[in-house]
């Protein structure tokens, strides 16, 4: 599992592959329940696996001390 996080976008990508290949994911799921001002988008593959998830807003949706320690986006 790999972090990165955009501090500047206060968005957080959660990558459960060591590298997603471009194009891997073919389709985004939104989720709904997190916290009001977070949104998280699941990347699924062709085969419906799930490869990682985006978080906007991560500040409100994810512990500090997990994007403290976030590799910068990029």
């Amino acid at each position: 599992m790999h972090i990165a996080y955009d501090r500047d976008n206060d968005t957080a990508y959660v990558s459960l592959a060591a590298r997603i290949p471009d194009g891997a994911a073919v389709r985004q799921v939104p989720v709904e329940g997190l916290a009001a001002e977070a949104e998280v988008v699941l990347d699924v593959d062709g085969a419906g696996r799930l490869l990682g998830f985006e978080v906007i807003g991560a500040r409100a949706g994810l512990p500090a001390e997990l994007l403290d320690g976030a590799a910068p986006a990029g």
